[in-house]
């Protein structure tokens, strides 16, 4: 099962249907969305996004925490030369 090292890096990231998880040092983005239906397919998915979480929350468990974090900054959004 692919999935990410949370808070490891700033390079990983995975897709699951619509929804993106994306892996930072201060932060794991979900966005996105996703349709958990009532089948295998749907259990699949279920599985996967649990094992993630579970494995965000051992990782944050595991840590003494601060209250909170800043925001992330505004980035600039350059147009992209390739269209």
């Amino acid at each position: 099962m692919e999935t990410i090292d949370p808070f490891a890096n700033e390079s990983e990231a995975l897709q699951l249907d619509e929804l993106t998880i994306e892996n930072r040092t201060d932060r794991v983005s979900l966005y996105g969305s996703i349709d958990i239906t009532r089948d295998k397919r749907g259990l699949e998915l279920a599985q996967r996004i649990k094992h993630l979480l579970d494995a965000i929350v051992k990782r944050l468990a595991q840590e003494d925490l601060p209250e909170s974090i800043p925001a992330p900054q505004n980035i600039d959004v350059v147009k992209n030369p390739f269209e």
